[in-house]
């Protein structure tokens, strides 16, 4: 039993979508996007991780078992985030000398 191959063609195709990831993060790096910055760099990060994800690593073509896998441990992260947000959100920062 053999696993699926994909065509040179996908590969290459991708490679080249993550060339213009990697353009459009160096790009947006020298943007200033006022608080937006960090929403589109998360954006394109995911986007980027989501094809290596999908293609490099075969998920798209894999069993249910394996995307359910990677669909629980992204959701796990999120509520690490959500947890860490929470924590880092609700603190009171005092920035008076001396303390």
């Amino acid at each position: 039993m053999s696993g699926h191959v994909s065509p040179v063609r996908t590969y290459v195709l991708i490679f080249l979508a993550l060339l213009v990831g990697t353009a459009l993060t160096v790009w947006a790096a020298f943007q200033n996007l006022g608080p937006l910055n960090n929403v589109v760099m998360l954006t394109i990060a995911v986007v980027k991780a989501s094809l290596v994800v999908m293609y490099f690593m075969h998920v798209r073509y894999s069993s249910r078992l394996s995307t359910m896998t990677v669909l629980t441990g992204i959701f796990f992260l999120l509520i690490l985030f959500s947890l860490t947000l929470a924590d880092y959100a609700t603190r009171g920062w005092d920035f008076t000398a001396g303390r």
